[in-house]
């Protein structure tokens, strides 16, 4: 890997590091810690998903969604029901306290996003997002093996 291979990834990092820790800061006051607002919107934008789904999707461990889970489940975000066809399997639903947190959480990351992507023209958001999602979709092939 060269340095420049190397300093996009580590900014990546910083990035990814920063988004998070803002992130957990600002939805302390709505009982959310460590990451556990990216469960909430996808469980809100997948009703119904089981969790190891949800893992695959988000790209972690299922022990780390299960204290995700068991945690948003304690505070009253969501429910876990048993699927009507397989007994041993359970999906996730939002209660009304997740979207009312949901909406929160898009509002707040739409205003954001217009401070992250100042002097960006709309030629450079798709470049970005082009080359992101070629850069991901590489990293996404290599996690999957390596597990």
């Amino acid at each position: 890997m060269n340095n420049l291979e190397r300093e996009i990834i580590r900014e990546i990092g910083t990035i990814t590091r920063c988004i998070n820790s803002i992130s957990d800061i600002k939805y302390k006051n709505i009982n959310l810690q460590k990451g556990q607002f990216i469960f909430l919107i996808r469980v809100c934008e997948n009703p119904g998903i089981n969790q190891r789904d949800l893992s695959k999707l988000l790209k972690v461990d299922k022990t780390t969604t299960a204290k995700a889970i068991q945690k948003l489940i304690g505070v009253g975000y969501i429910e876990r029901k048993e699927d009507s066809v397989d007994k041993r399997m359970w999906r996730l639903y939002p209660l009304k306290k997740a979207h009312e947190a949901y909406d929160y959480i898009i509002e707040e990351e739409n205003r954001v996003n217009k401070d992250y992507y100042n002097n960006f023209d709309k030629e450079e958001k798709n470049s970005l997002h082009k080359l992101l999602k070629k850069l991901s979709k590489n990293i996404e092939a290599d996690c999957d093996k390596t597990k």
